[in-house]
C-alpha cells in the first residue's frame, strides 16, 4: 500500500480516527517506532488505541516535544488509552535482517500485543504484514493523534532503556545522546570500539569494529520503501 502523503501545513489531529469510527471501526490503533537511526541498542515500537472519551491535549510528533512534556504525555497516554503496547527489535536482529525489516517487525509485534485487538491500524510511513486493515501515513506522527501517542510512548520507553544501559557502558554517553550519531558518541567509538549492543552493520560502528559486516546502506531502505 502506498503511504498517504502529507500536503500543506501539518496539524496533529484526530480527524482520521473519527472518520474511521464513523465507518464502523471501533479499535483504531496508531503504530510508530523510534531509534531507527541510532547506532546503539534496539529499535522500539509502540501501538496505542486512544479512547474517544478521554482526550489527551498536546499530542504531537515526539521529536517536537521536550523530554519533560513527553514524560507527562506518556503517563497520560498509558493511563487513559484503551490499550497500549511496546515491542523492540534488538541490535542483533537489526544487523541480521536490516533496520527497515527490524522496524516493521517491532511495529507488528507491538500491534499484536494490544488487548483488545485493533480492527484498523494507522502506521507511520510503512505498511505492516498483518491481516488487519491499515493505512500508512507519511509524517503520521505529526498528523494523527493515535500515531503521535505511539511515538511518544515508544520514545519515552527507549530513552529509559538508554539511561539503564548508560550505567553499564558509562564511557559512551548514552543517557545524553540516546545512542544516536553525535560527536561524543563517535569519539567514544574511536577510543573504545563498539559494545556488544552497537549496530555493527551501520557504517560509523562498522568502521571501528574488529569484525567487518557488509555495507547495507541501512537508512536508504526506508526512502526506497516510501518511494515505491
Amino acid at each position: 500500500m502506498r503511504p498517504d502523503a502529507a500536503c500543506g501545513k501539518i496539524r496533529c489531529q484526530a480527524t482520521i480516527e473519527r472518520e474511521l469510527r464513523a465507518r464502523g471501526f471501533h479499535s483504531v490503533a496508531g503504530v510508530d517506532e523510534v531509534g531507527r537511526g541510532a547506532l546503539f541498542g534496539p529499535v522500539v515500537a509502540a501501538a496505542v488505541i486512544l479512547s474517544p472519551d478521554r482526550a489527551i491535549r498536546g499530542l504531537n510528533d515526539s521529536k517536537l516535544l521536550s523530554p519533560e512534556r513527553r514524560e507527562t504525555l506518556a503517563a497520560r497516554i498509558r493511563e487513559r488509552a484503551v490499550a497500549w503496547a511496546v515491542a523492540a527489535a534488538d541490535s542483533a536482529t537489526i544487523d541480521s535482517i536490516n533496520i527497515y525489516q527490524a522496524s516493521r517487525q517491532a511495529m507488528r509485534m507491538a500491534a499484536g500485543r494490544l488487548n483488545p485487538a485493533p480492527d484498523f491500524l494507522l502506521v507511520d510511513a510503512v505498511s505492516l504484514d498483518v491481516d488487519v486493515p491499515q493505512r500508512a501515513l507519511i509524517k503520521g506522527d505529526a498528523r494523527c493523534h493515535a500515531i503521535a501517542a505511539a511515538s511518544i510512548v515508544a520514545k519515552v520507553w527507549r530513552d529509559e532503556l538508554m539511561r539503564v544501559w548508560d550505567a553499564v557502558f558509562p564511557a559512551y554517553g548514552l543517557a545524553s545522546h540516546k545512542g544516536y550519531c553525535t560527536p561524543e558518541h563517535l569519539r567514544a567509538l574511536r577510543e573504545f570500539g563498539p559494545t556488544p549492543l552497537h549496530r555493527l552493520s551501520f557504517d560509523p560502528v562498522r568502521a571501528h569494529a574488529r569484525v567487518l559486516f557488509p555495507c547495507d546502506r541501512q537508512l536508504e531502505l526506508f526512502e526506497t520503501a516510501v518511494a515505491v
